[in-house]
């Protein structure tokens, strides 16, 4: 019984937050695309975000997504600002403000020092067109008014679920207008489960003397102590112009020994395989895994710029999966 209770209340919490978030996406207009415009082109100053109680926290959470997709930013607390944190906001700095009444007895001091610095400009994100935060910001994003959910329509709910989408919104907007993509992002995200999925085969492969590079023209028999003594289990084959042109296993070297049962008179291009499979070296490490499970290899050879046939590193299957990149 208080099983299907509970069930029914979060449907009716999520739905009440979905119908809030189909008013915000039909509420944007052209107000939106100036706000971008403004962050974007903030060369001179900072990019300053506050708020009062849960908008507060939601700013704050906006101001370390931007930060971490190429937009410098900083969260100030607005009550801290009626006690000397007011110096932080200068001139040319872009303050967003966030409030859903846009009323906060907080906020007024903020609002009136931006007001005073005619270059500061201030951007109001707030659900009360008649409120203080709106009449005096310069540029507006006025948020639909919703109901909350939850009894009384007092939790703040529908409300912080709106200034979070619309924060999202501005960064990943601001994102694409710098063209800052998986490359930059990855500057930003080194550790956990998201740097692991941004690594490149760059990140993790073998490299200089550690690449077991042959010449074609070796005997077979001196191969296989090369690939015995470098643990690898494959060796690079070049020719004499150090191109490379093939690629040799310790297995295809047992097979060999099995049905030949000398390796005396067979050189390493005899026995080699062709046209290894070769990536460049700025491919995700987890596309790498991907074709190597996908081709069943435990090895690729690594290239720059197109460059196919001058190796320049080499990646095993071990080193993606010692960095847990699945």
């Amino acid at each position: 019984m208080y099983k299907n209770k509970y069930k029914k209340i979060a449907k009716e919490v999520i739905l009440s937050e979905i119908n809030s978030l189909k008013k915000l996406k039909a509420s944007i207009d052209k107000n939106f695309y100036k706000v971008i415009e403004t962050i974007v082109n903030c060369k001179k100053g900072k990019i300053i975000l506050s708020g009062v109680g849960k908008s507060g926290i939601i700013a704050k959470k906006i101001s370390s997504t931007l930060s971490s997709v190429g937009t410098p930013s900083f969260f100030v607390d607005a009550s801290s600002c009626s006690h000397g944190d007011l110096g932080q906001i200068c001139s040319h700095d872009v303050l967003i403000l966030i409030s859903n009444s846009g009323e906060s007895a907080e906020l007024k001091n903020i609002i009136q020092h931006a007001n005073r610095n005619k270059n500061i400009i201030l951007i109001g994100i707030v659900s009360k067109k008649n409120s203080l935060l709106y009449k005096n910001s310069d540029l507006k994003i006025l948020l639909p008014e919703v109901k909350e959910a939850g009894p009384g329509n007092i939790v703040p709910t529908s409300s912080t679920i709106m200034q979070l989408a619309i924060g999202d919104a501005i960064a990943i907007s601001t994102m694409r207008q710098k063209n800052f993509g998986e490359k930059e992002f990855k500057k930003f995200h080194p550790s956990g489960s998201i740097g692991a999925k941004l690594k490149t085969v760059e990140d993790l492969m073998l490299k200089g003397k550690k690449i077991p590079f042959i010449n074609e023209n070796i005997r077979m028999v001196t191969a296989l102590k090369i690939i015995t003594k470098k643990k690898l289990g494959v060796l690079i084959v070049q020719n004499n112009s150090g191109k490379t042109n093939g690629i040799i296993t310790d297995g295809q070297i047992r097979r060999i020994n099995e049905k030949k049962g000398n390796l005396d008179n067979l050189k390493v291009k005899n026995v080699m395989t062709k046209n290894p499979i070769s990536v460049d070296k700025e491919v995700l490490a987890v596309k790498a895994l991907s074709l190597m499970n996908s081709k069943r290899i435990t090895s690729l050879c690594v290239h720059k710029n197109k460059v196919i046939n001058k190796t320049i590193g080499i990646i095993h299957i071990h080193n993606i999966l010692e960095n847990n990149i699945q």
